[in-house]
């Protein structure tokens, strides 16, 4: 009886000196965690990342410094941490596979951050994806769009750092260009002070570098023009959307025609007196009446 209450108390002394020296181990390695999260913290705030990045990151190295911690103060106490190890390999490799996803957005939040490529505010095309916007917010995770018909858009940040970035306010000014056919008929001389006139007369329309209209091709149906001009890039669609209108209705009180589509079309009738394919000048009104009737089934 006497052994085993000395035994009872050998193995409770055993387990109070390691549970003590597992706490104070444990609030050691917590406290190391706590400076180190406020290294880190002040670290990232002084390299001016977001706050949600700077939050995320500190908690991050924190949690993963206590844990460490445990394991440590476990072994030092004389508990047998290989279980524990395993178990750790394990989940961490489940987690890894879990958060694949989830950590490609976080880095490319943070390559995004870096590169500066668009900041809220900016409005900004993704060609591959089909969106243009505003940009409102780039979080840890997402970037949020609002796109011209006022939906709000998530976009993962993976998906737009591995995206074509069009900004189209990354310069405060853009180039407006236009296309515009006149008929052969036209002058061209009339043509080009007709869309000066406009471009000159806009206010938002910059006189350096100066508007530019010139011949660039000459079409089947239409002499076409190029029109070039600058405007601040803020108010780039805006006024790209209004000028062409008022490009149409200059050149309509100039009277320079804009022509529809037009092709020379030959027929070939075959007679009795020409040879088969062979066009025959004379009474083409004929042939062609008796192409239409048997076509039609007429008799």
């Amino acid at each position: 009886m006497a052994e085993s209450l000395a035994r009872l108390l050998e193995t409770v002394g055993v387990y109070l000196y390691k549970g003590a020296v597992f706490t104070a181990v444990l609030l050691v390695g917590v406290a190391v965690s706590m400076l180190v999260r406020r290294m880190v913290r002040r670290t990232l705030e002084l390299s001016q990342l977001p706050m949600a990045v700077v939050d995320v990151a500190s908690k991050l190295s924190y949690y993963a410094l206590v844990a460490l911690a445990g394991v440590i103060a476990l072994g030092v106490a004389g508990f047998d941490v290989t279980g524990f190890a395993f178990a750790g390999s394990l989940i961490g490799v489940a987690l890894g596979f879990a958060s694949q996803t989830v950590a490609s957005n976080f880095f490319s939040g943070l390559f995004l951050y870096f590169d500066k490529p668009l900041r809220p505010g900016d409005v900004v095309e993704l060609p591959e994806m089909g969106i243009m916007g505003r940009v409102e917010d780039i979080t840890m995770f997402s970037t949020r769009i609002t796109t011209l018909d006022g939906l709000r858009v998530r976009v993962p940040n993976e998906s737009v750092f591995r995206s074509t970035i069009k900004n189209l306010y990354s310069h405060p000014v853009r180039r407006i260009e236009y296309r515009v056919g006149i008929s052969y008929r036209s002058s061209i001389e009339e043509a080009r002070r007709a869309i000066l006139r406009v471009l000159e007369g806009h206010p938002l329309v910059l006189a350096e570098p100066a508007p530019r209209v010139f011949v660039e091709e000459l079409g089947d149906s239409a002499v076409v023009l190029r029109v070039m001009f600058w405007v601040p890039s803020l108010k780039w669609l805006e006024v790209k959307w209004e000028l062409l209108g008022r490009i149409k209705e200059e050149l309509d009180r100039a009277g320079v025609e804009i022509p529809f589509p037009q092709r020379v079309v030959w027929l070939k009738m075959e007679q009795g007196a020409g040879e088969p394919g062979e066009a025959v000048p004379g009474a083409p009104a004929a042939g062609l009446e008796d192409a239409l009737a048997g076509a039609t089934g007429g008799s």
